[in-house]
């Protein structure tokens, strides 16, 4: 159990760290930093790892990313509801796709609308509306999603993502 627990936490570290360098890699988008590595690595997690350490991976990489000043508070609702819900979807289906609309839908709809509050009372943006997120999420957490697929099925193919699962079971 500890040897499983130790390659999980270790994976999950390099996933949070993947998803904090990558955000060097972000744009704006109506007022949030964009960071599709950040949905990629979500989506890995959620495959690899299951939504608890996935969850994790997204706090820790949004803490880090707002101490070094690379990320804004809403990094924390996106990038968490995704992780959870594509790891959710994905525990429960077992199909690549359902990773894929988990991350979607959790960072651009829920956490897009949970960015509402955290705008608008903790970061005193008074242009916050309840859904001015969802479309910047949605782009970011596309992006991140379309680089998924193609790393995920590519993987599959060549029977590596089976591999990758095994060894950490």
């Amino acid at each position: 159990m500890n040897q499983i627990n130790t390659k999980k936490l270790t994976l999950t570290a390099i996933f949070a760290a993947i998803a904090v360098a990558g955000s060097l890699l972000s744009f704006p988008v109506f007022g949030s930093k964009c960071a599709p590595v950040q949905h990629l690595v979500n989506i890995l997690c959620a495959i690899l790892l299951g939504p608890w350490w996935g969850l994790a991976a997204a706090f820790i990489a949004s803490l880090l990313r707002n101490l070094l000043g690379l990320g804004t508070l809403l990094a924390f609702p996106g990038s968490m509801c995704g992780a959870l819900l594509a790891g959710v979807l994905y525990q429960g289906f077992k199909k690549l796709p359902f990773a894929y609309i988990g991350e979607l839908v959790g960072t651009a709809l829920i956490g897009g609308m949970l960015a509402f509050p955290i705008a608008a009372f903790v970061m005193g943006n008074e242009a916050a509306t309840l859904f001015l997120f969802v479309v910047p999420f949605l782009i970011s957490s596309l992006g991140g999603t379309i680089i998924a697929i193609i790393i995920t099925v590519s993987l599959k193919k060549a029977g590596l993502l089976v591999k990758m699962k095994e060894s950490l079971e």
